[in-house]
């Protein structure tokens, strides 16, 4: 299976999935930090891709994508952004509505 199979079937099974440095328990870069803080405080269940355990992965998001950087996050099947847009789309109540939108279920926040 090439890396990009295994992106797309990622993408397919998971209604989330964040590529990202690191694991959801332990990110290796700030940016996917705060990704997984945002999606952890809704309490959205989603899937995690280390990208760092392979350079055919980390390369070949970024080529699926057509985006330069990770961390990545897919809500049913769409590419949403990178952390300045999820995190400007969290702060706006924006991502809460796109995910709930999507029949993905989100804790309520005040």
């Amino acid at each position: 299976m090439t890396a990009r199979d295994e992106i797309a079937s990622a993408i397919k099974d998971n209604d989330v999935v964040l590529f990202m440095k690191g694991t959801p328990q332990f990110p290796q870069c700030g940016f996917s930090g705060q990704v997984v803080q945002i999606l952890d405080y809704l309490a959205v269940p989603y899937k995690g891709v280390n990208v760092l355990a392979s350079d055919e992965m980390r390369q070949g998001i970024k080529e699926f994508s057509n985006w330069p950087t990770i961390p990545q996050l897919y809500v049913k099947g769409e590419f949403i952004g990178g952390c300045d847009i999820v995190r400007e789309m969290f702060q706006a109540g924006e991502l809460q509505s796109h995910l709930k939108g999507a029949g993905v279920e989100v804790k309520q926040t005040a």
